[in-house]
């Protein structure tokens, strides 16, 4: 008899209606998705949700959270991701930098307009596609960076395949492969950092879009590669980088522990990296004064200096605000200069400022090889006054992470202010966190709430 293959394993997991989900993931799906929610509508009016929607090319009848439901459910999914994703304020996984939220609640929020599934299977489809991605990024952290790849954008394409499998009620041999068909689907390099670009903004939404595309296909009888995880010319043959240990391991236990219930918020509006950074300069500022600081000497983990330190030149002076969100001389700044790192702190005219760069001119950093990235992050600066004291500042974890989570008054300010920042109402707003909530109910009507969610903010 032929072994199981890790994709057959994690779709039979999948689809069995009797897997046990955690009230810990449930309560985290929900949080997810009201987070995803505000984020989603925040960017509503971005030139960059702008141009996605006027490219599509047929219309549908799927909701693309603040522009109608008038598009095709792959086209909503990528409006939708790209919107959750492109300020780069939405959750992440701390085993090594993946997003979720930007992927699964798209995914979901397309089929079960569709379909109107049950809450138990919406809850089944989000909970075991969050886990797929979050124990994929664990078989090899850092080595899909490394090589290249967007891990959001690789990864993230097959939990929306088993995500979109299951709400599409699809058996496990055609949730196999579907898992299979996608890995041909996935794609997302990381060039976008060499000047701020915004292709990765898209990358959660097209991993979505394909998701869904590779369910359908699969469900109509398409064959996929059963062995797309660990065979010869796998993803990790492909995507990753073999310098990494791969410790297939997380694939094998699929099921049995959830990940995915320690995902973090951020509270800042960038890389997930940058953030304990900003954390130490907000520090800083409440103990020195800006124009008594002579230099600044960050010590930072080796794994992250190709993305967000050099080029330095580029880091010092980012060539637009998605690029700085990218910068962790910028979120210094920002830091420093304005307390925060909210939407407001990454614009062009912040961006121009002149006290910025006066800011990351002194800005220098040094590899520290005791740095525990990527299973955790910490920031650590020295800063030198006009007189030449060096003052220390340290963050010893991602705030918004499993060390130190957001509260739910925490999320419930920054969901207020996404929804602020788009022009929703306060009455609106309320409105959207009961649906959200009637959701994950056992009675909910999944298309009666997805409507109700989709009716607000207008259309443009």
């Amino acid at each position: 008899m032929t072994p199981m293959t890790f994709a057959e394993k994690i779709a039979q997991s999948g689809c069995d209606p009797h897997l046990a989900i955690p009230e810990s993931v449930v309560t985290m799906l929900q949080r997810v998705t009201i987070d995803a929610y505000g984020l989603m509508l925040s960017t509503k009016q971005t030139n960059y949700v702008q141009a996605i929607v006027k490219s599509v090319l047929d219309s549908g009848e799927s909701f693309a959270f603040g522009h109608g439901p008038h598009f095709t459910v792959q086209d909503a999914c990528l409006i939708n991701g790209t919107a959750i994703h492109g300020e780069d304020f939405d959750d992440t996984f701390e085993g090594t930098p993946v997003h979720i939220s930007s992927i699964i609640v798209p995914v979901i929020f397309a089929i079960g307009q569709k379909n109107n599934l049950s809450s138990d299977k919406m809850i089944r489809a989000m909970a075991a596609g969050s886990e797929l991605i979050c124990r994929l990024a664990l078989v090899a952290p850092t080595a899909v960076h490394r090589q290249g790849f967007h891990p959001t954008a690789v990864l993230g394409a097959f939990g929306a395949a088993l995500t979109a499998s299951i709400g599409m009620g699809l058996d496990d041999k055609k949730t196999a492969s579907a898992l299979g068909i996608v890995g041909s689907m996935a794609s997302g390099i990381i060039e976008y950092l060499a000047e701020g670009t915004w292709t990765k903004r898209m990358h959660p939404g097209w991993a979505a879009a394909a998701g869904v595309r590779a369910a359908a296909m699969a469900k109509n009888g398409f064959l996929g590669p059963r062995t797309v995880f660990e065979g010869v010319h796998g993803v990790f043959k492909g995507f990753a980088s073999n310098a990494i240990p791969q410790d297939f391991s997380y694939l094998e236990s699929f099921g049995k522990r959830w990940f995915c219930e320690g995902l973090a918020f951020k509270p800042y509006a960038c890389g997930t990296m940058t953030q304990p950074f900003v954390d130490c300069a907000i520090q800083a500022s409440k103990a020195i004064a800006v124009d008594q600081i002579a230099s600044i000497h960050a010590f930072v983990g080796e794994g992250t200096v190709h993305r967000l330190w050099e080029p330095l030149n580029e880091k010092r002076n980012p060539s637009s605000p998605y690029g700085a969100k990218f910068s962790v001389p910028y979120c210094i700044a920002v830091g420093l200069l304005d307390q925060k790192a909210g939407l407001q702190e990454f614009t062009e005219q912040r961006l121009a400022s002149s006290d910025i760069k006066q800011i990351t001119e002194k800005i220098t950093y040094e590899v520290n090889p005791d740095d525990p990235y990527p299973t955790n992050y910490i920031g650590r600066i020295d800063i030198r006054t006009a007189d030449g004291q060096i003052h220390s500042f340290k963050q010893q974890c991602l705030r918004g992470g499993q060390k130190e989570p957001m509260s739910d008054e925490e999320l419930e300010t920054k969901f207020q202010g996404n929804l602020e920042f788009a022009g929703i109402t306060t009455n609106d707003a309320k409105t959207a966190k009961q649906q959200i909530k009637q959701l994950f109910t056992a009675d909910s009507s999944i298309q009666k709430c997805i409507t109700a969610l989709g009716q607000i903010g207008g259309e443009t």
